[in-house]
């Protein structure tokens, strides 16, 4: 249900619409909007972690294994752990900051586009990364001889990667403005915005 759609109710007095706005409606869309925002927040900050320090670990550790050490590749490791660690610490600082808001609609709402702003930082964050992190992978292939087909099949595979990740990117972005429309009806109301309980109708 959209903020739009939750303005109109009835007025049993009068037997006319009314516009106004069912408080715990929307509150429930906007602890809904949180809960989702939060939870694929949450799941990409892991994937990020996990993904990056566990490749790290194991290119670093076939790099030192090999008797002639491919120097793009150990870089390409000191490069993915120091994302994974910094998805680490972004996570953790996100979580504390989380805690500064009120449970109040309102609050709940600031609540949900400090999260939404957080993932729309990350998700960019991420498509930048996709550049090092592709040069230096094709890089250390080619060091060691691999064919140059191969090479471009593994750049043709980081450019629809971007292509997917500007995609996801823009999604996060429309729904950290819808949640700002919302903040500022809430903040600046209209007389046809008031907020209303259907139970005193």
């Amino acid at each position: 249900m959209e903020f739009e759609e939750m303005k109109k109710i009835w007025d049993t007095q009068n037997n006319e619409p009314f516009y106004g706005v069912n408080e715990e409606a929307l509150h429930n869309r906007i602890l809904a909007k949180q809960r989702s925002a939060y939870h694929i927040t949450n799941k990409s900050e892991l994937l990020t972690i996990i993904a990056n320090i566990g490749v790290a670990c194991f290119i670093l550790g076939v790099s030192l294994l090999n008797q002639s050490p491919n120097i793009f590749m150990i870089i390409l490791a000191a490069w993915m752990f120091v994302v994974g660690f910094y998805s680490l610490w972004s996570r953790v600082h996100r979580i504390k900051n989380g805690r500064r808001f009120d449970r109040s609609m309102l609050g709940d709402l600031r609540h949900a586009i400090s999260v939404a702003t957080y993932q729309v930082r990350f998700s960019q964050l991420m498509r930048w990364n996709l550049l090092p992190t592709c040069a230096l992978f094709i890089l250390g292939t080619w060091s060691i001889g691999t064919s140059f087909w191969f090479s471009l099949v593994l750049l043709i595979l980081f450019v629809f990667a971007n292509y997917g990740a500007r995609w996801e990117h823009n999604i996060y972005k429309s729904s950290k403005r819808e949640l700002e429309i919302l903040k500022t009806k809430l903040e600046n109301p209209t007389p046809n915005d008031r907020l209303s309980d259907p139970a005193n109708h």
